[in-house]
Formats: structure tokens, sequence, C-alpha cells
């Protein structure tokens, strides 16, 4: 039995990617996509046609209605493929907007249920801001399901499972850039600064019973995915798919509820001001919350351009 037939044992595995034959290939339970992955797919000559069916579909609508279509129209092929959940991702602009949030996820569920596409089956990204955390709390009541992204610290994820999100997304592998820039140091194993912030967030959910699934996402390697086995979810890249399959080395659970009941970890609140206190004591956090922001909206305006061109 191959690694990642082995992980499928512990986790659930996610395909983090827009590319179709991937998911075929490594069979996942679920998908995310964001502005990034879109934007590279549609660069590829099979996902060109996506593009031009959305523009020319929609040629009355606004540049950024023709993306929420776009993004619908990946979703539902990727549905076709994955037996669970796809993510798709609101505009990173509206990261500090909270009301904004809330009718784009609204927005793209309304666009998802006109296509027969129960909403159970959806994952509304937001980013991890204060702002986008309170729009999750609101689509939550809706029975909006949200993935809470570009999360990078427990504050975050306190607040997250404190708005009873669905779903958060904390970012390994950027973590573990940010710390490599700052010492000079590859760090590898349990001791991946990466690794063990996602670790004290699962012991912190699981000791103090909150239901959000943790996903642990954005992977460098395949040694931060199986130090992380056992966590609900990791999404996972189709060449970091690839050395799981070609590796037969035998892999063992690293995160149990057990252990997280035993951990000496203290309960935190998190109000607007703790949160926002918490986050900017964090260097990391908050340079890599808004450079990822940064990063998504720069694509989101790349491909909305990309669109111009074809009007």
């Amino acid at each position: 039995m191959n690694q990642l037939e082995q992980l499928k044992q512990f986790t659930t595995v996610v395909a983090d990617t827009g590319d179709f034959q991937s998911m075929q290939a490594y069979t996942p339970r679920d998908a995310t996509t964001n502005p990034s992955l879109i934007l590279k797919a549609v660069q590829k000559p099979e996902y060109q046609p996506l593009l031009t069916q959305a523009v020319q579909q929609h040629s009355d609508k606004s540049t950024t209605d023709i993306i929420d279509y776009l993004l619908i129209s990946f979703g539902q092929k990727i549905l076709d493929i994955v037996p669970g959940r796809v993510s798709t991702e609101t505009d990173a602009r509206l990261s500090f907007d909270t009301e904004a949030t809330i009718e784009k996820g609204r927005h793209l569920i309304a666009l998802y249920e006109t296509a027969d596409i129960s909403r159970e089956r959806i994952l509304i990204k937001i980013a991890s801001t204060w702002e986008g955390i309170q729009a999750a709390k609101v689509l939550e009541k809706e029975g909006i399901r949200c993935n809470m992204t570009l999360l990078f610290c427990l504050p975050q994820a306190i607040a997250c499972a404190e708005a009873s999100a669905q779903l958060i997304s904390p970012f390994v592998g950027r973590i573990y850039d940010w710390y490599k820039k700052q010492t000079g140091q590859e760090i590898y194993g349990a001791d991946d600064p990466g690794v063990l912030s996602v670790k004290k967030i699962y012991n912190y959910y699981r000791k103090f019973g909150y239901p959000t699934e943790i996903m642990g996402a954005s992977f460098r390697n395949t040694s931060q995915i199986l130090e992380l086995a056992g966590c609900d979810l990791l999404t996972i890249s189709p060449d970091l798919l690839q050395k799981l399959s070609d590796s037969n080395t035998g892999i063992v659970q690293k995160l149990s509820k057990e252990a997280a009941l035993n951990s000496d970890i203290e309960k935190m609140s998190m109000n607007e001001k703790d949160f926002r206190f918490h986050l900017n004591e964090d260097a990391m956090a908050t340079e890599k919350l808004s450079e990822g922001i940064r990063m998504f909206c720069a694509d989101t305006v790349k491909l909305e351009q990309m669109i111009a061109t074809m009007r």
C-alpha cells in the first residue's frame, strides 16, 4: 500500500488544484480552488473553453460577474469528478468588507443552486480576517458553509471556531516559508513551524469540542503532510500526491483526539480587540495574511484583464 492510500486511512485527502485530470488520477474526496489555481488552469489549452464559454454566454455582464460564472463552471466540473465538496473562493478584494463578503457568498451559492448543485456540496472560501470571519458567522446561520482560508495562527482559528465556520485551512507551507526566510534554516519533520501550528490548532479544537473541520493546506514537502496524518483533511497539490503515490514507506497517525484531550493548552476568548491584538503580535501571521490577500487580488486582476481582451 502506497503512502497516499495509507494516508487516506487517517485523513480525508483533498485535491489542491484546478486540474481535472489530476483529480481523476488521485481520487480525492473533495477539491479546493483559489484565484491563483483558476488563473493557472485557464491558461492551459484544455481549460480555455470554460473561459471562452463564460465570456460568450455572459457578454452582457460585468467582468466580475463573468469570473463568478467561471468559478461555478469549474466547480460543476469538479463535482462531476469528486464525490464530496468543492471550495469556491470569494473575491479577495472583499477581505475587509463584511457585508460585501456576505453578499458574494449568497450570490455564489445562488448560482450553484440555479445549476442544480446542492449547497451542502459547496464551501465558500473567505480570508480569515476579522471581517471575513464575521461574514462567515452570518452565512453559516443561513446554511452556507464556509472554508476559512489564509489562516496562519491559533487566534484566527479560535475566532473561526467561535463563528461556527464549517472548515479552516491553515497554511502549513507559507508558515514554513516565513521562518525559513527569517532564520535561513530548513526545519523538517515534527519541528516544522507550519506543522506545529496546525498541531496546536487541532489539539485546541479537539480538547474544547469545536466541530469546525481542520484542513491543512499549502504544503512544500511530503514530510509536512505525513507529520499531520490524522488531521481532519489535508489539501494536497498534484506533484505531492504523486510523490505519496510513488512511496510505499509506512506511515503512522500523528494527530488524534485522545492526545489532544491530554494536551496542556488553555482556552482563550477571542473578541475583536483580542483578535486584532494577538494577530498583530504575530509578525509571521500578520505578514502572510496581508501577502496572501495581495497575491489573490493580483491574480484576480490578471484574470479580469484576460477576460477584457476577449470581449
